[in-house]
């Protein structure tokens, strides 16, 4: 079943490299971050970062809040620092909800896992989509940018078959009408105007 990850997240860095955006390079600014979701905004425009290794292999990983090394990861790696910024350790949620809810994750009928594996199940977007979808809340998938707010969540289905996740941010895109994503979808951890880029499937709020 690793193989089949590994070569499903190989599809996913070929075929989807995009070219970070330039025009907001001024991402350490620090602001009066109030609320959750600003909070969670500025956490993933402080984890940007172009230099790491798109690396889809399967770590062995503490627990709970172990992670892969620093200079690798891949989308769902985005969403985990993020969150851990704010005291958040999704390694840990997911696995906890996983143990009692087996069966309402994909982890069987995807990848034939029969018990969880808190070294990779928090890092497949499918168990993040249920997570956040049991334990936050699940927003209108829209083609408006109104409808994408700040510290949300946003899952899509790239070539309609390469699940990919991202966090919306409180940067604005040139025009001024679609909030930038930090995402990782093969060129390292990037803010990028990426909303309508590829099909959105799954829209989610999660502040704990």
């Amino acid at each position: 079943m690793k193989s089949i990850y590994l070569v499903f997240a190989f599809l996913l860095f070929v075929s989807c490299k995009q070219k970070p955006t330039d025009s907001f390079s001024n991402v350490n600014e620090q602001e009066d971050a109030k609320t959750f979701e600003q909070k969670l905004s500025n956490a993933a425009l402080s984890v940007i970062a172009p230099t790491i290794d798109y690396d889809p292999s399967y770590f062995s990983i503490e627990y709970p809040n172990g992670d892969v090394p620093k200079n690798k990861g891949v989308c769902t790696d985005v969403i985990i620092r993020s969150y851990r910024k704010l005291g958040i350790d999704l390694q840990k949620e997911v696995h906890e909800d996983m143990i009692k809810n087996f069966s309402a994750y994909p982890n069987l009928q995807k990848w034939g896992m029969t018990k969880t594996d808190t070294n990779i199940d928090h890092r497949r977007v499918p168990n993040l989509e249920i997570f956040f979808e049991r334990k936050g809340e699940k927003l209108p998938v829209t083609q408006n940018p109104k409808d994408y707010k700040t510290g949300e969540i946003v899952i899509w289905l790239i070539n309609n078959k390469l699940p990919h996740i991202g966090i919306v941010t409180r940067k604005k895109s040139k025009d001024g009408k679609r909030n930038l994503i930090v995402h990782n979808v093969g060129n390292g951890q990037v803010l990028q105007d990426c909303l309508f880029e590829y099909k959105i499937v799954g829209h989610y709020r999660y502040w704990k």
